[in-house]
C-alpha cells in the first residue's frame, strides 16, 4: 500500500478538522501556553480520535498574543469526545479569563501529507 494510500485510510472519507484562533488578554500568554499545551497532549495521549493536535504560535517577536490551533478528529464523534472530556473542560474553565477573542472553524479534511518510510 502506498504511503497516500495508508493516510487517507488513517484518517477515512470523515476526517473532521477545527481551528481556534485564540487572542489573549495582556499577560496571559505563558500561563495559557502551558494550559493549551497540557491539553493538547493529553488529547493526542488519551483520545483514540484525536489524530493531531498542533498549537501554533507567533513567529514575530512582539507580535500580539496569540495562539491557533490545529486540530483533527477521525470524524465529528472524536471531536465531540474531545469537548466532553474531563481535561477539556477543565482547560476551557482555567483559561477562559485569559482570552479575550475565540474563533472557531470547522473543516473536512483531504489530506496531503508526507509520510516518511521508517
Amino acid at each position: 500500500m502506498k504511503a497516500a494510500d495508508a493516510s487517507s485510510e488513517r484518517l477515512g472519507m470523515a476526517a473532521f478538522a477545527i481551528t481556534v484562533a485564540f487572542e489573549l488578554v495582556d499577560g496571559a500568554f505563558p500561563e495559557f501556553y502551558q494550559r493549551v499545551s497540557e491539553n493538547a497532549s493529553q488529547s493526542v495521549a488519551v483520545e483514540p480520535g484525536c489524530l493531531r493536535f498542533d498549537v501554533l504560535t507567533p513567529v514575530e517577536a512582539g507580535a500580539s498574543p496569540q495562539v491557533f490551533l490545529y486540530e483533527i478528529y477521525r470524524d465529528r464523534a472524536a471531536f465531540d469526545f474531545h469537548l466532553a472530556s474531563d481535561h477539556y473542560r477543565s482547560f476551557d474553565l482555567k483559561t477562559r479569563d485569559l482570552v479575550s477573542k475565540k474563533t472557531v472553524w470547522a473543516y473536512s479534511v483531504t489530506e496531503n501529507a508526507k509520510i516518511s518510510a521508517v
